[in-house]
């Protein structure tokens, strides 16, 4: 078993990124083990807990927060509205598209999620002061709008345009080259 201290100096000789990544998949797991009891996936809380957030949006909105295909997002939609923790609504502005909402079901069990969530947090929190928290909490938000503002609010000249976030490409399927046939020609002569 690793003491407190020794975990300390060794996070403080370790990259930010790593850090940051940690304490968030730590965060997740304890809270996913929390809910888990709920019966709720990762996904649909996730979900549920965006939607609760930007209420109204499209599907591919919600995808694009999840960092998730439409098509993934449709179906975790679709379970969702099956267990009556969404409604779809057609888009005034746009009548192929539809904007989700939660319902009250779904709105009673965000409050117990956010109970949870407390709970996960003050668990990751132990041993810091108010004053730490309060600062913890102002620095992180300041990174996030560091990440979230446009290229000049960062330092980079107002015609320089950093680069877009990489996805990931999705692993598909190879598919085989058809090829088209076309009339047969006839020999001349024949």
């Amino acid at each position: 078993m690793v003491s407190k201290a020794h975990d300390r100096t060794m996070a403080a000789s370790e990259p930010i990124g790593f850090l940051v990544y940690d304490v968030n998949r730590l965060i997740r797991k304890d809270y996913g083990a929390r809910v888990a009891r709920l019966g709720l996936t990762q996904a649909q809380w996730r979900a549920l807990a965006h939607l609760s957030r930007m209420e109204g949006c499209r599907q591919t909105q919600l995808a694009e927060t999840l960092e998730v295909r439409p098509i993934t997002a449709g179906r975790l939609v679709d379970r969702l509205q099956k267990a009556g923790l969404v409604r779809r609504s057609e888009d005034p502005r746009d009548r192929r598209a539809f904007q989700l909402h939660l319902t009250p079901a779904s709105r009673r069990l965000l409050r117990r999620l956010r109970e949870i969530g407390e709970q996960t947090i003050e668990r990751a929190l132990d041993g810091l002061g108010a004053t730490e928290r309060r600062r913890l909490h102002e620095m992180l938000a300041h990174v996030r709008t560091n990440l979230q503002d446009p290229p000049r609010r960062r330092g980079l000249p107002a015609g320089e345009r950093a680069a877009p976030p990489s996805k990931t490409p999705r692993r598909t399927a190879p598919t085989a080259t058809r090829r088209t046939r076309t009339a047969p020609q006839r020999r001349r002569g024949a």
